[in-house]
């Protein structure tokens, strides 16, 4: 009996993640993100930027949005934690370590966002 439940039992769907990329200006990296993974039909994504003259400014809206942020840098880590302590208390930041010497949808960027992403998403399944 236990064997037949356990082999008919089926699985609860996971529910869709929001991601957030961030970078500086949100002008490459993190908007390269945002375009490669936005196709895809398992998860939400947002990208912003951490300085003043950015593309769309990280605010704790976006940061209570998002399940998971993946941060270009070490320094959007440390921006988020001292200026959003409420937002960051629990939130899981990831650290991509995605130096800012690419434009935007450059090749060599979205391989890496792409091999990143795909490792963390398995990683939840």
């Amino acid at each position: 009996m236990f064997k037949e439940l356990f082999l008919t039992e089926k699985r609860f769907p996971v529910p869709m993640q929001n991601l957030l990329f961030i970078c500086s200006r949100n002008q490459w990296r993190s908007l390269t993100a945002e375009t490669i993974f936005r196709k895809r039909d398992d998860i939400s994504v947002r990208s912003a930027g951490t300085v003043a003259k950015a593309r769309v400014r990280v605010n704790g809206g976006l940061l209570r949005w998002a399940d998971v942020v993946f941060v270009m840098e070490k320094k959007h880590h440390h921006y988020l934690l001292s200026r959003f302590p409420g937002e960051t208390k629990y939130l899981n930041i990831e650290v991509l370590d995605i130096p800012d010497e690419y434009k935007y949808m450059d090749e060599d960027l979205i391989g890496e966002l792409e091999d990143v992403v795909a490792d963390w998403l398995r990683e939840q399944e």
